[in-house]
């Protein structure tokens, strides 16, 4: 009998034969069910003669079933991997499904072009206190910088009685660096900043970079050598003419806005030549108030810093005209501005794609 059985359950050709072995067998109205259901109506001495023999069919035909149900699936595995192959050698499609953010394409090429001047990048949070924001950077209490119009403010947390803001520039992180890493140091600080502020130009969520240097013996020759070779890598031209003028800013002194001549190319304003000026950064030697906050003597060490744009900087490289579209998420317009994942930036082959 148990021979029988199993030669039934052997015999299944599929995993839908099986089943219904497995029914016919083991189901409610099962053959070796029926035989479990007829132990109750057995005398004692029958049901202990009997009960082993079925409880051991049961497990037998249980087992089987098993054994045969993993060989088939490994059957029809192996079938499947053999019929449905994939020829590597095929070419890719020219179409791409993604593209990388022109925002993250300019990211990667400031890292790379500060690594080669041998600045780190540094980061810091976007909800931020305000003594990192304002204080610290010497901006008294009634700094126009701190108004409700230009700084998102947030309710203060449990226990705090001072509110924390959205950082309304990547300043903050010079301050944090300064702490945590002392003197000398070389950084840059990119990242995404909050201002109260909307139309082609400005977007309440925006990027900025800032760069950080501290050491002994720095001058403002130091600052314009880093960001006359920084913009010539960064727009890839030799042309690059820079003009500094004095201007306010209250954690530099003295300070200096950053202009940079223009040509008209193919009816296109583009970065390079004197054929007007452009302001693109602002910059100055760091303030000795702002030294000491961050814990540093400022009789023994001087710096300089700068900030700009990293949406700006895109716009100018690649003929963006309009800062809120940066922000959109129109397909369309990622498709035509976005770059290829391989388009990494490298000072060898060119930081540009």
């Amino acid at each position: 009998m148990s021979d029988a059985l199993l030669d039934r359950i052997a015999a299944a050709s599929d995993l839908a034969e099986l089943d219904s072995v497995r029914v016919a067998l083991l189901g409610k109205s099962g053959e070796i069910t029926a035989k479990l259901k007829s132990l109750g109506a057995m005398d004692a001495e029958t049901r202990t003669a009997e009960a082993p023999k079925v409880h051991a069919l049961r497990a037998r035909v249980t087992d089987a079933i098993a054994t045969r149900k993993a060989a088939l699936e490994n059957a029809q595995l192996e079938r499947k991997l053999a019929t449905e192959k994939i020829d590597l050698s095929l070419p890719a499609p020219d179409s791409v499904s993604g593209t990388v953010h022109p925002v993250s394409q300019v990211m990667d090429e400031l890292a790379e072009i500060f690594a080669d001047l041998g600045f780190s990048v540094a980061e810091g949070p976007e909800i931020e206190a305000q003594w990192y924001n304002f204080t610290a950077l010497n901006m008294p209490e009634n700094h126009p910088a701190r108004a409700m119009q230009d700084t998102f403010y947030l309710e203060p947390r449990p226990g705090e009685d001072e509110a924390r803001v959205l950082r309304t520039h990547t300043s903050p992180v010079q301050i944090r660096s300064m702490e945590k890493h002392g003197a000398p140091l070389y950084v840059i600080a990119p990242g995404r900043v909050y201002r109260s502020d909307s139309d082609a130009t400005h977007t309440p969520m925006f990027h900025q970079v800032e760069g950080l240097v501290i050491d002994k013996h720095i001058t403002l020759a130091h600052l314009k050598w880093t960001l006359e070779t920084f913009l010539k890598a960064f727009f890839e031209r030799d042309d690059i003419v820079l003009r500094m003028r004095p201007s306010y800013f209250p954690f530099t002194e003295p300070s200096a806005e950053v202009d940079v001549g223009w040509s008209i190319e193919k009816g296109r304003r583009v970065v390079g030549g004197q054929q007007g000026w452009m302001e693109v950064l602002g910059s100055g030697m760091v303030h000795p108030r702002v030294i000491t906050n961050a814990g540093l003597d400022p009789d023994e060490w001087q710096g300089f810093a700068f900030g700009t744009g990293v949406d700006r900087l895109a716009m100018l490289k690649y003929g963006m005209d309009d800062l809120r579209a940066f922000f959109d998420g129109d397909i369309r317009w990622l498709k035509h501005y976005g770059f290829r994942a391989l388009d990494v930036p490298t000072l060898s082959g060119g930081v540009g794609a």
